[in-house]
Formats: structure tokens, C-alpha cells, sequence
């Protein structure tokens, strides 16, 4: 077995170099009546270094939607060195819920405009070698993580786009610290971990975890 990359252990702060995969597809419900189903997906970054995940709700798979996710990412985590994915030639054999991802990822067009925005915020983009799915198992095993808990915790229930966003934003710092000289609190949720999920309404399956 060869070494691991030095990024793999070497001391850094969290997401200096960061892989990154995508997750799904799930579906939401639109807010339109009547109207089924819609597939999303969810980008997944992972820390080299730390392990730390992060994970951004992407509505679809137009290259657009990628670069925001990839946006508010470094906005929050601030800007990597280095993000490493798949090659495109990965999802040669893949699935049919794939067939979309694949499509993009082997695009001209998606491939030109992601190049751009690296270029345009000093970061460098890398790919594993073709057809060597194993060099990307750390991304993958956050990949099965976020698929385990998310089926574990909706089940077969669907809810909306805003409902799948992860409602525990992180405490940075914003114009209401200013305002009132500290953190903004909001209103705390009650414990229902100690009761049966099944019987559960809508809102307390979404604050359930």
C-alpha cells in the first residue's frame, strides 16, 4: 500500500485541502401544488487534514449551481489551497441516477467555467487518476455517512428544498453583533428525542436530530 499524501497528516487548518464529491440524488417538494417530486443533491466537502465535513444542499446539477454551493462554501470556510474530486472518466460505468452527474462533470462547458472561478480565487484544482475510484475513499466514506443519516432521519418522507437545509447555522460573525454586542439567540426547541418518530408532525421530524 503506497503512503498517504502528506496532506493526509500533516498539521493545517481545517479545508486548507479538501475533497469534494456529490450526494444523491434525493427530492424535495416544490413549493408549486400538485407538482411531483424534484431531484437535488448534496455537494460534500471534506477536510484532508481533519476529516471535517461540510455539506451544501445544490437544487440541481446546471454548473451554476455547483460554483454557488462551491461559493458558500469558501465563504464559510474561507478559501481553500487545493480541491481535490473524481476525474469525469470515473462515472463511465455509472448508474442511472448518475447519468445526470456524469453528464455535467464531462461537459466542456462546466469544465471551462469551474476552471475560471479556481483561477479566479487562487485556488488549485486537482483530479485523481481515471478509472481509480479507491484514491478518493475519503470523500466517498463522507459521501455514505451523509446518505446513512439523511435516510435514517427522513425515511421515506419528502420535504421542501428550505426544510433539507441544515437549520444549526454556525456563529459567525454578523451586523447583529454589532447591534446588540453579542451572539443573536433563537428561541430553543424542545426535546423530542425521548418520543416515537412515526407519530411525529412535519416540523418535529425536521428538528427531530
Amino acid at each position: 500500500m503506497a503512503d498517504l499524501p502528506k496532506e493526509r497528516f500533516q498539521a493545517s487548518r481545517a479545508f486548507i485541502v479538501t475533497g469534494v464529491d456529490y450526494c444523491g440524488p434525493f427530492y424535495f417538494k416544490p413549493e408549486t401544488r400538485n407538482k411531483s417530486p424534484q431531484k437535488c443533491y448534496i455537494s460534500v466537502f471534506i477536510c484532508f487534514a481533519t476529516k471535517a465535513v461540510w455539506r451544501e444542499l445544490v437544487r440541481d446539477l446546471p454548473t451554476g449551481a455547483f460554483l454557488e454551493a462551491l461559493k458558500l462554501f469558501t465563504t464559510t470556510r474561507a478559501m481553500p489551497s487545493c480541491i481535490w474530486s473524481y476525474n469525469a472518466t470515473n462515472f463511465v460505468d455509472a448508474k442511472n441516477e448518475l447519468r445526470d452527474l456524469k453528464r455535467l462533470l464531462l461537459s466542456q462547458e462546466h469544465r471551462s467555467k469551474v476552471h475560471v472561478h479556481y483561477l479566479n480565487n487562487g485556488f488549485d484544482w486537482r483530479f485523481i487518476p481515471p478509472r481509480s475510484p479507491h484514491f478518493g475513499g475519503l470523500w466517498e466514506a463522507a459521501v455514505k455517512m451523509a446518505k446513512q443519516h439523511l435516510y435514517r432521519t427522513l425515511g421515506s418522507a419528502i420535504l421542501g428544498f428550505d426544510e433539507l437545509q441544515n437549520p444549526e447555522g454556525l456563529d459567525v460573525l454578523t451586523p447583529g453583533h454589532f447591534l446588540i454586542g453579542g451572539p443573536l439567540t433563537a428561541a430553543p426547541e424542545p426535546n423530542i428525542t425521548h418520543l416515537n418518530y412515526n407519530p411525529l408532525g412535519h416540523w418535529q421530524r425536521v428538528t427531530y436530530f
